[in-house]
């Protein structure tokens, strides 16, 4: 890399994913990751807690990102982001096979909300291709296309739109970096320490990896929320990092 990263910065690369059932297994996790900045609410917590859950990470100081992965009739997918935009939320996801004009309608959405608010609109990101995919169930429904070939076109369709980033595993960074450039913010699931299982995702990479291919952030969950101490695993993780660059 072009510049020595500070072990801070590199902290604030990891989004820890709030992959929980409830409020109250997200408040420990809260309350026992201090240094981590950034808070993932999927569908399932989000589900489970409504936008009450969005408050409680702002409560604690941290950023929300929301990862609902939207994928709609573009109006519905517009209000759905006014909304998140009013709930003071950081990033959150679209999926870009919902097409241009519904990506295009979502910026949109989020620039005029956060006008009306006096905020800054979140990180609009758009999901590529789920790292639980690979070709055959690409195939299986209709796409045959090889993954990094659907990746990319997809990532090129967001960026089209008016994306400032996009979603992907590992295994496309650094075909994203080659054919997009520097400035797309690429955020990526699909990493896993060393000592750590690799679960139900399949296109997978270390940490340290993906920061050396040109990730912007990557979201870990299970190794770091369900270790023996989500703290010093949370540290380890960071101080990887910080080896590897």
């Amino acid at each position: 890399m072009a510049r020595k990263i500070a072990l801070k910065e590199l902290k604030e690369k990891i989004i820890i994913a709030l992959d929980v059932k409830n409020q109250a297994e997200a408040q420990k996790i809260l309350e026992l990751l201090p240094e981590a900045r950034i808070f993932k609410v999927g569908l399932e917590l989000f589900t489970a807690e409504g936008p009450a859950m969005i408050e409680t990470v702002k409560n604690y100081g941290r950023q929300v990102f929301l990862d609902l992965k939207l994928h709609d009739i573009p109006n519905t997918v517009a209000g759905a982001v006014r909304a998140a935009v009013r709930h003071g939320v950081s990033m959150l996801t679209v999926h870009t096979s919902g097409g241009k004009e519904m990506m295009r309608r979502a910026v949109e959405a989020a620039k005029e909300e956060a006008e009306k608010e006096g905020i800054e609109p979140p990180l609009l990101l758009g999901v590529t291709v789920l790292t639980s995919l690979k070709d055959k169930d690409l195939e299986e429904t209709g796409i045959i296309s090889e993954t990094q070939v659907q990746v990319l076109r997809l990532a090129g369709l967001a960026l089209d739109s008016g994306l400032k980033g996009i979603v992907c595993s590992p295994q496309e960074i650094e075909l994203l970096r080659r054919e997009l450039g520097p400035d797309l913010k690429i955020i990526t699931p699909g990493v896993r320490p060393g000592w750590a299982e690799a679960q139900d995702q399949k296109r997978i990479m270390t940490p340290a990896e993906a920061l050396i291919k040109g990730a912007d952030y990557m979201v870990i969950g299970r190794p770091i929320t369900q270790a023996a101490s989500p703290a010093e695993a949370f540290t380890r993780l960071a101080g990887e990092l910080e080896a590897a660059v």
